[in-house]
């Protein structure tokens, strides 16, 4: 087959080059031209395991990146067209929907003749959005070309993107059409995951059901966490990793949301879950457990801070504070929404005499690029941090950071609960 993928950030590169791995010619449609030359000359623009290995092989061979004004073209060719555009949080935490509205509204203007063509959300969007925002646009300005609407939501762990797109555990699509679920089964045939067709609104709601469970438990986590630190004399870490002991645990991966930490981040929970209330509110439904979550997330960065601003109070002068780990998550470069920046901010902002030294292993530049107002020095790894460092912190779990407490006798303040057990003299917090 030959389809258009249109954005190729994680998902919509991943995907390209996952329906290529498939067998299938695809065109990718990226507006900036930054990111468009890099992928064109070989050079995946984000930390993601799995992708320059498949870019390298499918470049040029089943996979051509393409400019916004070659997008005609590339429809002109593609039975299935897939939105892999960006759905920001908006105001009251709504999803903002016009990077799509827009990009299907060039999708419909280009098409022409009677060609069946698949139009495709990838981009994770409120239930009801084909039915009531896109279905819409096709009707009128699509009239009386054959356009079929479909959603395929994402199920991808950001460093994991191309492992989960290849060993998919499930595949979901949303149609009211015979002839999309056809043309989408064809598209999925070499993929051995079930696949599941459903209503729209199902396939919608599905990807927003998987991330909103996933915040919850997270969120549940830190809450539990923070009364057993309330309460003392309790080994939090450890009690998590019994708990996880329980039979009735059969997927390994459900542990790291169940265990507390830092907050959730990243681009998808943090946007999803204020999407989701958001949708249940417009459609007169109370969300008191989305929004306790919403706001136990939001304390969490606080919470970690007020600990390490006592001991910074303790210490009577002024202090380095070493900052271990930068990203949302270890294998990622991805900053969005970090829970580091707002640690990191809050610190700031608290008017104590402090410099901030930091270190992740994918995220410095990344980081000092998104947040340039957060002025704060950058090592060259952790073993300078620890070096130059009074205090220090570990805000993501890389695996290079789990035994730094038997390296060193200084206070850490371990806001992931990943060190491993014993180690040295100083304090483990």
């Amino acid at each position: 087959m030959v389809i258009t993928v249109i954005g190729l950030g994680f998902v919509g590169l991943t995907s390209s080059l996952g329906f290529a791995h498939y067998g299938h010619t695809v065109y990718g449609v990226e507006s900036s031209p930054d990111r468009l030359n890099e992928i064109r000359n070989g050079k995946v623009p984000f930390l993601e395991p799995g992708l320059p290995e498949a870019l390298k092989e499918h470049l040029g061979r089943n996979f051509y990146p393409v400019p916004a004004d070659g997008l005609p073209e590339a429809i002109g060719k593609s039975e299935a067209i897939y939105f892999c555009v960006g759905t920001p949080s908006g105001r009251n935490g709504k999803a903002d929907l016009t990077f799509l509205k827009n990009a299907y509204r060039q999708v419909i203007g280009a098409i022409s003749g009677q060609q069946p063509r698949v139009l495709v959300t990838k981009s994770t969007v409120p239930p009801g959005t084909l039915e009531q925002q896109i279905r819409p646009l096709t009707e009128t300005a699509g009239a009386g070309k054959n356009i079929l609407l479909a959603n395929n939501p994402e199920f991808l762990r950001e460093g994991h993107c191309w492992d989960d797109f290849i060993h998919a555990d499930r595949i979901v699509i949303g149609t009211d059409s015979e002839t999309a679920e056809k043309i989408l089964a064809r598209l999925y045939a070499l993929c051995p995951a079930p696949i599941h067709f459903v209503t729209p609104s199902t396939a919608e709601f599905i990807k927003y059901l998987s991330n909103s469970l996933l915040a919850a438990m997270i969120s549940f986590a830190n809450e539990t966490a923070g009364i057993g630190a309330a309460v003392g004399n309790i080994q939090i870490a450890e009690a998590f990793r019994i708990l996880h002991e329980d039979r009735r645990w059969k997927q390994d991966a459900m542990k790291h949301y169940v265990y507390p930490g830092c907050g959730f981040g990243g681009y998808c929970l943090p946007k999803d879950i204020a999407a989701l209330a958001a949708r249940g509110k417009e459609a007169g439904c109370e969300t008191p457990l989305l929004d306790q979550v919403i706001r136990v997330n939001q304390q969490m960065p606080r919470f970690h801070a007020k600990r390490i601003l006592d001991e910074v109070r303790r210490s009577g002068g002024e202090c380095t504070i070493g900052i271990l780990g930068l990203s949302f998550k270890p294998g990622s470069d991805d900053v969005r929404d970090t829970p580091a920046a707002k640690v990191i901010r809050l610190l700031q902002d608290s008017g104590e005499p402090l410099r901030i030294l930091a270190f992740d292993p994918a995220a410095n530049a990344e980081f000092a690029r998104v947040y340039p107002e957060l002025k704060i020095e950058y090592a060259s790894s952790a073993e300078e941090v620890v070096r130059k460092a009074d205090i220090l912190a570990i805000l993501t779990a890389w695996e290079e950071f789990k035994q730094l407490n038997h390296k060193t006798n200084k206070t850490i303040f371990d806001c992931r609960y990943c060190l491993t057990e014993g180690g040295r003299s100083g304090s483990r917090i």
